[in-house]
């Protein structure tokens, strides 16, 4: 049975993403791929990376439920992650296909993730990424899940204050 930890989790994954999309949705190109910094993303970034980035932690989660205790994660080098937000990637994507790509993403996290309970939850592995070391799946759904969309969430909410002043 999915926890109420789980359930939660499920329901502010898919409300961040729903709020990302209707964010998205209806942006100009201009507003869409403007960078604030060179040091930050712009919206259509931040829109490609989620496409990436959640798809591959609910693969990691499913990847722990078959091999427990097998490594997880990856640094923030790894080739996918940073070929997601790549500018002439970014570029060539149709703002169409990310949202779609997102809209599709909250199904496939209420199906990853409703096959977790709190015995599930609280499997550890360790990481690839030094800074994390062992961490239980909870880890996974908590940080790398629900806070990290919530994060880019307010990136993109950042960028579209900054643009509007």
């Amino acid at each position: 049975m999915t926890s109420l930890l789980v359930s939660d989790s499920i329901q502010t994954i898919q409300k961040s993403l729903d709020l990302v999309i209707q964010k998205g949705r209806g942006l100009s190109d201009n507003v869409l791929r403007w960078n604030p910094s060179d040091e930050e993303w712009s919206i259509m970034q931040i829109l490609c990376h989620l496409a990436e980035a959640v798809p591959y932690w609910l693969d990691e989660i499913e990847l722990l439920l078959e091999i427990p205790g097998k490594d997880w994660g990856r640094g923030l080098q790894q080739e996918a992650r940073l070929e997601a937000v790549k500018k002439e990637k970014v570029d060539s994507t149709a703002l169409s296909t990310v949202l779609s790509e997102l809209e599709y993403l909250k199904t496939k996290v209420e199906q990853t993730l409703s096959k977790l309970d709190d015995e599930k939850l609280a499997l550890e592995a360790p990481s690839r990424n030094p800074r994390f070391g062992t961490k239980p799946i909870s880890f996974i759904v908590d940080h790398l899940l629900v806070e990290h969309t919530m994060k880019h969430l307010g990136q993109i909410e950042r960028n579209l204050s900054k643009i509007n002043s």
